[in-house]
């Protein structure tokens, strides 16, 4: 698979993986950049910070729930007021480990997620979840 125009995001605390996850997207070359942030803040801020440059902004983010600072669910709460200024689609994925069926229902209640996966997300996951894109953008 060649490079792709997606710009990919990550919103997790896990440095292993944070680590994990950007070498397996820059390995198989299903991204042209990746943002990785370590909290909801973080990503919400740089998503402000840059709003009048939608091509800065990610194509896809992959968020975790459990984060310091500013939780998943957090982070989709602020996510739904700065859409309207968005001005591009981001799909938004909700990645964890916790399979706590009030974890999953939550996230599956929230019509801007795509979906709820359970971690960790390999190659062949994102293979699948982009070329899903991929196609939505042809």
């Amino acid at each position: 698979m060649s490079a792709k125009p997606f710009i990919l995001s990550l919103i997790d605390d896990d440095e292993i993986y944070q680590y994990g996850f950007k070498r397996t997207v820059e390995k198989s070359r299903f991204a042209k950049k990746v943002l990785v942030f370590s909290d909801g803040e973080q990503a919400i801020n740089f998503m402000i910070d840059n709003i009048a440059n939608a091509q800065e902004l990610p194509d896809v983010i992959f968020l975790d729930i459990n984060m310091p600072i500013m939780n998943g669910f957090e982070f989709m709460e602020e996510y739904i007021k700065l859409k309207p200024k968005v001005g591009k689609k981001i799909t938004i994925y909700m990645v964890s480990s916790s399979i706590d069926p009030t974890d999953v229902e939550r996230a599956k209640s929230i019509s801007e997620l795509t979906d709820y996966i359970i971690k960790p997300v390999n190659e062949s996951m994102l293979r699948e979840i982009l070329q899903k894109l991929e196609q939505e953008y042809d």
